[in-house]
Parts: C-alpha cells; structure tokens; sequence
C-alpha cells in the first residue's frame, strides 16, 4: 500500500488580488506547500463565492472565506473612532484597522488547520508587511511566516506577467495597474500614475464617491445619534454598526465627500502618494469631535487631541496588540462617558459641515453664552480674575522690562 507523503500547510491571507492569486502557485513552486487560502470579509467583496472558486482553481487545496465584518466595527474601527484616531490628520486608517483583525484570523486558522506557516502578499516596501508580521509574531510566535511579494523580486509589470502565463485572472492589467485594498472604513488606491504627485487623480481611481462637481446641487443633511461615543442611529433610526457604516458611505458618497489625497509618511521611511476615499469615516469622525467639543472640559480635548496622535500612530505602526494599546484605550473608554448626543451634518459638493449638535450632557449653557436677556454670567468677576491671571506678566515686566516689537530676540 502506498501511504501518499503529507506535505506541509500554509495558511495565506488571500484578497483575491494580484499579488496574493499569484502566491498561491509560486507558494506551492517554491516551498512545496499545500496553500489554504484565507480570505477575509471586512466589507471588501460582494461575490466571496467567486473569489474562493479563484483561490481554488489557481490551486489552493481549500479555500475559506470569514465573515469579519462586525468583528472590524466593534473591535477596532468604533474603538479608533472614539479616539478620533487619523494619521497626520488626514488618513482614517482604514487598511491599517482591518490588518491586525486579519493577522488574528490567520493565526487561528493556521492553528486550526495544523498549519506551520501563514503567509500574506505585501511587499518589502509597504506598512502592511509590519502590521500582519509584529501581529502575527504576538499572536503566535512559533508560526513561519512567508513574503512571497517580499521574496520574489518580481516587478509589477512581471507580476502581472507571470499571472498571464499561468493563466491566473486577476483585476488588474498594465494598462490598469492600480492597487486596491477595501474595507467598510475606506477604500485605498495607489499605483501606476498615482505615483506621481503632481498628477491629478484619474476618475477612474475614485467608485465610491461621486466627483464633487457632479453631485447634487441641493445638501443633504444627516443626523447621527452616538451613546458614550458610538454611533447608534441615522437620522433617529438605530441601526447596527455595520448598517450605519454602510449607510453613510452611501449617503456622503452621493455628494462627493471623502476623497482624501494623502503624500503620507510610510513607517518604512519612505513618502508614498495615496488616494483614500472614506465617506462614512470622514463624517463619523467629523460629528465625533464636534459631540466632543460639547461634553468634554477644555483640559479633557487637550489631552485627548494628543492621545488621538499617539493611538493613530500606534494603529498605523502595527503595535495594535501591545499593552501601550490596553493603557491608551483605558483612557479613551474613560474619556467617553459623557459623549452622547445627536450631531446634524450638511454634504455639499464634497464638503461635509457640522451644523447642529445636542446632547444631555452638554457643557454648553446658553445662560453663561448669551448676550442677551437671560444673561448669568457675573460680568463684575472679571476684573478680579484678569488681576491674578495677568499678575506673572507684570510680575515680570517690572522686573526684566518688555522688548519693543522692533527688538531682535537673540
């Protein structure tokens, strides 16, 4: 009886894309690996069906597809949104969110299956290879994990050259050589002639949203209802996470908002040029910090804004499982107790306004703001106060003198 030789299983995180459809047969090539093909639904296909036939007909030995999409909302893009997480205050961090959700996946598939190796398909020069590898490495660190984009040394052109003389489809060819990475949160695009960044984006890069100058001439508003810093309702129906994501894509989509075009500071060191369109995310954080700015103190914002820079920084450098995460997100829980409210948003030609907000909460009190009748601010306070604050000014004034604005300050 011939006892047929069980070979080693590598789980690889599967997008359906060029590179990874590619490293399916170069995997089983060149480490003479069966391939489990994983992929993950974080809001980034409509057809799983067709993408694991794909996986399986390349010649992947099984092909599994994970529903992952209320796990990203709950576990990762609510949380960065309470912190108001955006990478040089222009990048909601999408791709970075769903990364280390992923890496999770991998891991307990690759455990499941009896797996000794997991693999993905970024690149030597991208941030995605450090969030999958430092997850993966915390996760489980007896695991092998392999590059192939990494280790083949092929250039794009010969990617997809190699794709067609093995007959593997993929979405991408030289004449549209962009790459795509999806996910409730947002869409990412680069590649091709993006990489140039004087060059304005092609409509083509943009599905989405709608060009600003073709959206509609009347605004449309929206109302987004958050408890304690979560989004609950649109327009005073509630609505689950993933719904009310969906939802506000659609809606600011219409009118051209989220398009953000990002000359962004990758953590391998290089300056990249990316496309992002994120409508729902752009909105949500927007309505966030104005709920915020009614219901937290002045010292509270402060702090936060630069906890909102450390959790974003920690979030695209790939440390989101690390106890600087645990001790960040303590303070974050803590910070939005009071956060709760509805916020009126206004899209307008690619331009989302805040234009209202309430909350029971608010710090807010139209008694101590008004002008008018109604006044209750003690007005005859102030000269008290304005003496002690401006007492160290004087204090030194008197005593070192003031420089006249000509005075050159060595």
């Amino acid at each position: 009886m011939i006892v047929p030789i069980k070979r080693d299983k590598v789980v690889l995180a599967y997008s359906g894309g060029l590179d990874t459809s590619v490293a399916i047969r170069w995997l089983k090539e060149r480490y003479n690996l069966d391939v489990i093909a994983l992929n993950v639904d974080v809001g980034n296909e409509r057809d799983f069906s067709a993408v694991r036939q794909k996986a399986l007909d390349i010649g992947a030995v099984k092909a599994l597809v994970e529903d992952a999409k209320e796990l990203l909302v709950k576990y990762f893009i609510f949380p960065a949104l309470q912190a108001d997480a955006l990478y040089e205050g222009q990048y909601p961090l999408a791709t970075a969110l769903s990364r280390p959700l992923m890496a999770k996946l991998l891991v307990d598939t690759a455990l499941k299956e009896g797996a000794s190796a997991v693999a993905h398909g970024c690149t030597g020069k991208g941030n995605d290879q450090v969030r999958f590898e430092v997850s993966i490495s915390a996760l489980a660190p007896s695991l092998k994990i392999i590059a192939p984009a990494r280790e083949w040394g092929m250039t794009r052109e010969e990617t997809i050259n190699y794709a067609q003389r093995y007959g593997i489809p993929v979405p991408v060819t030289a004449a549209s050589p962009y790459s795509i990475d999806e996910n409730l949160w947002g869409r990412s695009i680069e590649c091709g002639v993006l990489e140039d960044p004087w060059v304005e984006p092609p409509a083509d890069v943009f599905v989405w949203t709608k060009s600003p100058d073709k959206a509609p001439d009347e605004p449309g508003y929206v109302e987004i209802g958050f408890e304690q810093g979560i989004p609950i309702t649109i327009d005073g129906q509630e609505m689950d996470g993933v719904s009310l994501i969906q939802r506000l894509n659609q809606l600011a989509g219409e009118h051209g908002v989220g398009r953000i075009d990002h000359l962004e500071n990758r953590l391998v060191g290089i300056k990249s040029r990316e496309i992002y369109e994120a409508p729902a995310a752009t909105v949500l954080l927007q309505a966030h910090q104005a709920l915020e700015a009614m219901t937290l103190a002045k010292a509270q914002l402060r702090f936060k804004q630069k906890v909102a820079v450390e959790y974003a920084d920690l979030i695209y450098n790939g440390l989101w499982f690390s106890q600087l995460n645990r001790d960040l997100s303590a303070y974050i829980l803590s910070s939005q107790r009071y956060v709760t409210g509805t916020v009126r948003i206004k899209l307008l030609k690619g331009h989302s306004t805040v234009v209202g907000r309430k909350s029971p909460k608010s710090l807010y009190n139209y008694g101590l703001a008004t002008y008018d009748k109604g006044d209750q601010f003690d007005q005859s306070a102030s000269p008290g106060f304005i003496h002690i604050w401006g007492l160290p000014a004087r204090t030194q004034a008197q005593a070192q003198g003031i420089s006249s604005l000509e005075e050159k300050v060595v």
